[in-house]
């Protein structure tokens, strides 16, 4: 009997491990600093606790092969990291799983997790994961005497010369440029919301164009730093903090002028693996993986009861608390993207950028 009961265990034990094997979640994420973030704080703990395997696939934007996945009825990606305004346009489209709120973890004193998160990061589509932000970065080996200290000064290449890197896109750079036009951080998308704004903000964008190098994966803004091709970035905060940090690199990043907003998870429509998608999102936007994540990357938790876990910069004794965009310090000149404003206005300002680039 004791041996049926052992072979009985053996069996029972195996077919569980055969079973979390047959399981898996296909994870498309960013690469680079933010990718490893994701790897460290989620993908590798959710293994160890679960013995569900994640095989991680990055793109520069995981939006757009997203989008096209699913429309080609070809869906891989269970669950992907997107910017804020992406997931509410593709909600909108019927390409994503709604995310019902009732599997996401409570804190720790047992407050709903909906309670929890910051205004705007649980919606029918989304589950915020970190606030990020464009931020003006520099070589500060560059600048001996004068220091950019704002927005108007990444615009004059007579004071701060040298070759500038931005994103290759409209948003971002739009309210940047108005900013830099003296435009006050609430007034931004006021301005931009009539076609006399969007003209002044191209206006802007042309005393510079000619001295700018154009970006579209994360990872070179800071490797165009380091390599000497450029003295100004606007770019992810965590992209130049990690460089800065990890590889001893004299970036200094200026605050004022940031405009920040969400990253989190999606779930394509028809995503292979459904179950196991909402099993590593309950577990990867729970408290502790949060805040461990902010330790990798500074990017801050939108859950409440992260910020506080929130320790030191991995592998250092350093705090991360003020290399956060979220850090009160840092959001006194801040923006924040206007998520409607670019839901509505995203095609036709990216349709005129390509144009103005093109000529």
């Amino acid at each position: 009997m004791k041996r049926t009961l052992i072979l009985t265990s053996a069996l029972v034990a195996i077919a569980a491990s055969a079973q979390a094997q047959d399981k898996q979640v296909n994870l498309l994420s960013w690469g680079g600093a933010y990718g490893n973030s994701h790897v460290q704080a989620y993908a590798k703990p959710f293994e160890e606790k679960t013995g569900i395997k994640v095989s991680i696939a990055d793109a520069d934007n995981p939006a757009t092969p997203l989008k096209a996945q699913v429309e080609a009825g070809n869906v891989t990606t269970d669950v992907a990291s997107v910017e804020y305004a992406d997931a509410v346009r593709l909600c909108d489209e019927g390409l994503l799983e709604e995310i019902d709120a009732s599997i996401l973890v409570p804190a720790a004193d047992g407050t709903a997790a909906t309670d929890d998160f910051i205004d705007g990061a649980v919606t029918d589509c989304f589950v915020g994961t970190d606030v990020y932000s464009m931020i003006l970065a520099y070589d500060d080996s560059k600048f001996a005497d004068a220091k950019p200290s704002g927005p108007a000064d990444f615009f004059d290449t007579a004071k701060f010369p040298g070759k500038r890197t931005m994103r290759k896109g409209a948003k971002f750079n739009l309210e940047f440029a108005l900013m830099a036009d003296g435009v006050a951080p609430d007034k931004v998308y006021e301005t931009l919301g009539t076609p006399e704004g969007v003209d002044r903000a191209f206006k802007k964008l042309d005393t510079i164009k000619k001295d700018v190098i154009w970006w579209e994966a994360g990872a070179q803004p800071p490797q165009l730093l380091a390599d000497g091709e450029v003295s100004m970035a606007f770019a992810f905060n965590g992209r130049i903090f990690s460089a800065a940090q990890a590889e001893g690199k004299p970036f200094k990043i200026v605050w004022d002028g940031q405009i920040y907003e969400m990253e989190g998870w999606v779930v394509p429509k028809g995503a292979p693996h459904l179950e196991t998608a909402k099993e590593f999102i309950a577990f990867s936007t729970s408290p502790e993986p949060q805040a461990r994540a902010a330790e990798f990357i500074s990017y801050g938790p939108p859950r409440k009861s992260a910020a506080a876990l929130v320790g030191n910069i991995e592998g250092s004794d350093v705090p991360m608390g003020p290399n956060l965009p979220t850090f009160a310090e840092n959001m006194k000149q801040a923006l924040a993207s206007n998520l409607d404003f670019w839901v509505d206005h995203d095609a036709e300002l990216n349709e005129r950028f390509n144009s103005w680039l093109a000529n």
